[in-house]
């Protein structure tokens, strides 16, 4: 136990543990927007599939673990940061901020973005204390109309466009983010490095796209309150 503390007090180790949650917090990401995506299935699918979360017994404790490792990744990388700005020269730190790609340089302000959305999501369209309501909360099953929820929310431009602003800035942060857990792992000989870069790239597009699709075919009318 002494061990895993002391290495949690190291930069590898903090790397370490930064690269650990962003990595289930990425699988998490590419999950919800797979069950997002039922939507195009039209609403008996996603408020079915909303419906057995609801009633799953692990789900309370799913959340727990899921706001565990928020605070967890954004704790460390918060001390990671201060950490490393503590042992570089001034010099250092303006030649590597020219070295560092927009991704980098966003990470802060992307990060910080996405945290404070991920509190404006959870009161839209969890708690429901902001935004639109629909004109329904409940499907012919008793239900919770979920796909009602979500075509209410995003048929207002302003909300639908607060959605895709931060879906960009999550594809920017975790662009750069899976760069830098990649290379924890240990693949940064430049050899993998293009398709360390085209992976990341894959992953980062496929999220944002699962997620960014839904506000846009409601916007554009291809999705209504009819189905998919």
């Amino acid at each position: 136990m002494n061990r895993l503390v002391r290495l949690f007090g190291t930069s590898i180790g903090r790397k370490a543990v930064v690269a650990a949650t962003g990595a289930l917090l990425t699988a998490f990401l590419l999950v919800h927007a797979a069950g997002n995506l039922l939507i195009l299935k039209g609403p008996d699918a996603l408020n079915g599939y909303a419906d057995w979360l609801q009633g799953h017994p692990l789900l309370w404790v799913f959340r727990a673990g899921l706001l565990a490792l928020i605070a967890v990744h954004v704790t460390t990388t918060v001390q990671l940061t201060r950490q490393n700005r503590a042992a570089r020269p001034l010099q250092y730190r303006q030649l590597n901020r020219r070295g560092t790609g927009l991704p980098g340089r966003l990470m802060p302000w992307s990060g910080l973005a996405i945290l404070v959305f991920v509190v404006f999501h959870l009161l839209h369209l969890t708690l429901r204390w902001v935004g639109p309501e629909p004109a329904r909360l409940h499907d012919a099953a008793g239900r919770i109309d979920v796909h009602a929820l979500l075509i209410s929310g995003f048929s207002h431009p302003f909300v639908a466009g607060v959605y895709l602003v931060a879906i960009g800035l999550l594809a920017l942060h975790l662009v750069h983010a899976l760069q830098g857990m990649v290379q924890t792992i240990g693949f940064n000989h430049e050899s993998y490095q293009p398709l360390v870069r085209g992976f990341t790239i894959v992953i980062s597009l496929t999220i944002a796209a699962g997620f960014a699709s839904i506000p846009l075919l409601v916007l554009s009318g291809m999705l209504g309150a009819g189905g998919g």
